[in-house]
């Protein structure tokens, strides 16, 4: 089709949500590309530094809040989003024994920027396909890009903004990851979500380790688990470090607790199954990962982005939370003087941690009274 009218729009539109399906996305949704309504709330978080060390947020906020000046000639932005809870695979057994790491469930497999982005590109290729004698100017993204993702979602009908701040779904809860194509074709768009379906419910908020949320809807990254062990290069506070538990890399206690995702649905997409036993691994395990094997292993990985610096401090602080005994204090000590000085300080606190007359004092999972509704 050349210059396609309203009707032959309308029909591109319902193909393309089609082959999305296809690709492997659980849904598709068509958005103007406007998040202007986000610049209060925007400019407010980050007035209170709650985006901590993450300067790269408060850079091209005009771009976030208007996307045609990050992708000129943008008409419409194609919303997806793809399920990534792996099938088979334990969700809150691992956090309950605390010589096990938590690796938060999307990071288990490969790294899902290559997986969605590839989707992405195929999706607007095949776009291309069925205008004849045109061009349609596409760009994909997911979390790569100063994009205001979960809004933009929501503009699109996909669902509503949680108190915990991750987009939920009636049907699928939140247990997925967003991608975004702009497109420069004038796409029939989806309503937008106007309600918030969490009602009186604050089971994501009570449960949060680190008391994260200052208020619904309000995320303090610097008091966020999944910051502190991913996006965090320093010194991780020390009245925070005994309540990271075992939490290895980012954190899914939020979801994990929140009713809606009792509607969540599993992935059969391959590249989401966990690698190299991720989801069932020993911290000491792990802690034992020469630089090399860390870096073997976490090859197309989401993993690689904390660093070995930062996976060994983050496995340093787990370790203090363990039950400990003399093979992790071995470990601990072994580790030390080869370490930089800041994964020696977190193992020196380990060390007291395990070695004083208390020991430590694991906080109790998962508590909260929606827990009995948790999948095993």
């Amino acid at each position: 089709m050349s210059a396609p009218n309203i009707e032959q729009l309308h029909d591109l539109a319902q193909a393309l949500k089609q082959q999305a399906r296809t690709l492997g996305f659980a849904d598709c949704a068509i958005t103007l590309p406007d998040a202007s309504r986000e610049a209060e709330k925007l400019q407010a978080w980050l007035d209170k530094g709650y985006h901590g060390s993450m300067d790269y947020l408060a850079q091209n906020v005009d771009k976030r809040l208007d996307p045609t000046l990050l992708v000129p000639g943008t008409q419409r932005i194609i919303m997806l989003r793809m399920d990534y809870l792996p099938a088979e695979t334990p969700i809150t057994g691992t956090l309950r024994n605390p010589d096990k790491a938590y690796v938060a469930r999307y990071t288990l497999g490969r790294d899902y920027h290559k997986l969605i982005r590839k989707r992405l590109k195929q999706l607007g290729q095949w776009l291309n396909e069925q205008i004849d004698d045109a061009t349609v100017q596409f760009r994909p993204f997911t979390d790569s890009a100063p994009v205001l993702e979960r809004p933009l979602a929501r503009n699109a009908g996909l669902g509503w903004v949680g108190k915990h701040t991750l987009l939920l779904n009636r049907q699928a809860g939140s247990w997925f990851l967003l991608g975004e194509l702009f497109i420069d074709l004038p796409l029939p768009i989806d309503p937008p979500e106007t309600e918030s379906h969490c009602g009186r419910c604050s089971a994501c908020i009570d449960i949060c380790p680190t008391q994260a949320f200052p208020e619904p809807g309000v995320l303090d990254a610097r008091r966020c688990i999944s910051y502190l062990t991913i996006e965090y290069r320093g010194s991780i506070p020390l009245e925070l470090r005994p309540l990271m538990g075992n939490r290895i890399f980012g954190c899914d206690d939020c979801q994990l607790i929140c009713p809606w995702n009792r509607f969540a649905k599993r992935s059969d997409e391959p590249d989401f199954q966990p690698r190299h036993r991720l989801d069932q691994a020993d911290l000491l395990e792990l802690f034992l990962w020469e630089e090399a094997t860390f870096l073997k292993r976490t090859e197309g990985s989401a993993i690689r982005r904390t660093g070995y610096e930062g996976w060994q401090r983050n496995l340093a602080v787990a370790l203090g939370n363990s039950r400990g005994g003399n093979a992790v204090i071995t470990a601990l000590r072994a580790r030390r003087d080869g370490s930089s000085a800041l994964v020696q300080e977190h193992i020196d606190w380990a060390l007291d941690r395990l070695q004083s007359a208390e020991g430590p004092r694991p906080l109790p999972i998962l508590a909260h009274p929606g827990a009995r509704r948790l999948p095993e």
